[in-house]
């Protein structure tokens, strides 16, 4: 409704009566009429969320007229996981945009334009580059074996977290033992209520060869001698704990640790996660590089089996020249319970995930002054994505049907729902558990870490590698693929806080949601190449302290 019209009304009525006695009155009786028409008006227009009245726009009245109603404003884009919905509805120009069934891996350079052509590039071009320097590991020419000087003592550290936060405390205790001129006792591993894998050291690597791998750095045994043991009443929660903050610099140790092993002859250190400053002098970060990279080999079991997986995969991906996709998925029930992001499941996900909170953290998520914000966390790139969301994303960057697609993870939250749209999208799409018998898995069940590691090990031999969630699984393999592959590796690393906003617009076109997941591929760590800054991990960027450059033949 208009105010205007009946304020003309209301002054055509005050002309046609001229003033008077009579007049007066008549004018009172306008006025009357003209307040209550604009207060009529007005009325209606803020009901209707009408345009400026008073300089005021729509969006504040808009604002008013939520709150009088008790309800909030609309969050901002990328808020709300909608992904569900803009799939169902890009769904046929997805399905059409397959490649055509005479698309061979061979297709010629002119035709790169394309998107199943550019993944065809993707995955047949050469790791390195044509021409310039290489890369290689040289690890062993930057640290000179010598005589090891008379050990001050024993040195325990207790590894805790999953398979890759074990690998990381491994090598830093390998380079504080060093740093003592400690003999390291084989590293205890911490069960942990998350992973609640009870997995010992020799359960998932081969301990001989990191001991005789080490041999002439560092001392190794396998366990405490037992005259040492004794003098603790052979309980080893009774040698003293040398608490150590995170990140702690060589000099900590040799300052605060040190005087306590010459004293003791042995130290405890627990836990023992992050406690090594990441940048340290190179002979240091030399012996970190000998241990990730050589000393660590997988224990036999795991080794075979993983080795066969590999196999397995190149020749389900002859097509490509045994080139083939991987992708670490991280929607585990507890990682997405962890993240307090919010999906489609309704109230029976949000149960689940309390439950799951509960569980694992006993509290963490409740205390005075946290605060749960689970659209912010989905807007900062913070969730982790879906399978249907990581799908979307590889078909529209140009990954298509024929794409071989390996999914490192483990057990997927609602698994049917969630993993029923990526193997629609991706046919050929293979685990651990159909690239394996179930008699080969068996006996890995129950353990988080050995499952791990034969994902990681068919991950490290992809010809490109997808990291979908921050995490020490992506970052050691992302390092492990760079000294592997001369310093070369593709990877994509997609900016979620992008992506969040194409998931988030149901009304967009196919042609539009290719075009900007290409452009986030192309601000992605798509060849891999860099070299570690001062507070980068040696673990995710080996260059250019574990690689030497060399003339590229």
């Amino acid at each position: 409704m208009s105010v205007a019209p009946s304020l003309r009304g209301a002054a055509k009525a005050a002309r046609r009566h001229p003033s008077g006695r009579g007049g007066g009155r008549r004018r009172a009786a306008v006025v009357l009429l003209l307040a209550m028409a604009y207060a009529a008006g007005l009325l209606m227009f803020v009901l209707a969320g009408g345009g400026p009245v008073d300089g005021v726009g729509r969006a504040g009245v808009t604002v008013a007229s939520f709150r009088r109603r008790g309800a909030s404003p609309p969050p901002p884009p990328g808020s709300v996981y909608r992904s569900h919905i803009v799939f169902e509805r890009l769904w046929p120009d997805i399905r059409d945009d397959a490649a055509p069934a005479s698309t061979t891996a061979a297709a010629s350079a002119s035709s790169l334009s394309t998107p199943s052509s550019w993944r065809r590039s993707m995955l047949t071009t050469p790791r390195y580059p044509d021409s310039g320097e290489l890369w290689m590991p040289c690890v062993k020419r930057r640290l000179i074996p010598s005589e090891l000087p008379p050990s001050n003592g024993y040195l325990i550290v207790e590894a805790n977290g999953g398979l890759n936060q074990q690998r990381l405390s491994i090598c830093d205790a390998v380079a504080v033992a060093s740093l003592l001129n400690a003999t390291l006792v084989i590293p205890v591993f911490h069960l942990n209520s998350v992973w609640r894998d009870p997995s010992k050291f020799s359960d998932i690597f081969d301990e001989d060869r990191f001991i005789e791998t080490l041999r002439q750095h560092v001392r190794v045994v396998k366990e405490l001698p037992k005259d040492v043991l004794l003098r603790f009443n052979h309980n080893i929660s009774s040698i003293p704990n040398m608490r150590t903050k995170a990140y702690s610099s060589p000099d900590h140790y040799l300052q605060k640790v040190l005087p306590k092993l010459l004293e003791l002859g042995v130290v405890r250190i627990a836990p023992f996660s992050n406690r090594l400053a990441q940048s340290v002098p190179s002979n240091i970060q030399a012996l970190r590089c000998l241990v990730n990279y050589q000393a660590l080999r997988f224990a036999e079991p795991i080794r075979v089996l993983a080795e066969d997986m590999v196999v397995r995969m190149m020749k389900k991906s002859s097509s490509t020249g045994g080139k083939y996709v991987s992708v670490h998925l991280r929607f585990e029930e507890d990682m997405v319970a962890f993240s307090c992001c919010t999906y489609d499941g309704g109230q029976k996900e949000k149960i689940e995930m309390e439950n799951a909170r509960e569980r694992s953290w006993r509290g963490k998520f409740h205390r005075p002054g946290r605060v749960i914000n689970p659209e912010a966390n989905r807007r900062d790139g913070k969730c982790p994505l879906t399978p249907l969301e990581v799908g979307m994303m590889l078909r529209g960057m140009g990954f298509d049907n024929t794409t071989f697609l390996y999914v490192a993870s483990g057990k997927i939250y609602n698994a049917a729902k969630y993993m029923a749209p990526l193997r629609q999208m991706f046919p050929l799409l293979e685990t651990k558990d159909t690239l394996a018998l179930p008699e080969e898995l068996a006996e890995f069940k129950g353990y988080s870490s050995r499952l791990a590691a034969l994902d990681y090990t068919v991950s490290v031999q992809s010809e490109v590698f997808v990291t979908t969630q921050g995490g020490n699984f992506p970052h050691f393999l992302m390092g492990h693929r760079r000294y592997l592959l001369g310093g070369n590796a593709k990877t994509i690393k997609p900016d979620k806080r992008k992506l969040v906003l194409s998931f988030d617009d149901p009304n967009i076109r196919w042609s539009r949601f290719k075009h900007q997941m290409q452009d986030i591929l192309h601000h992605s760590d798509v060849r891999g190449i860099a070299f570690r800054k001062p507070n980068d991990s040696i673990y995710t960027f080996p260059m250019p302290d574990c690689m030497c450059q060399q003339d590229g033949t």
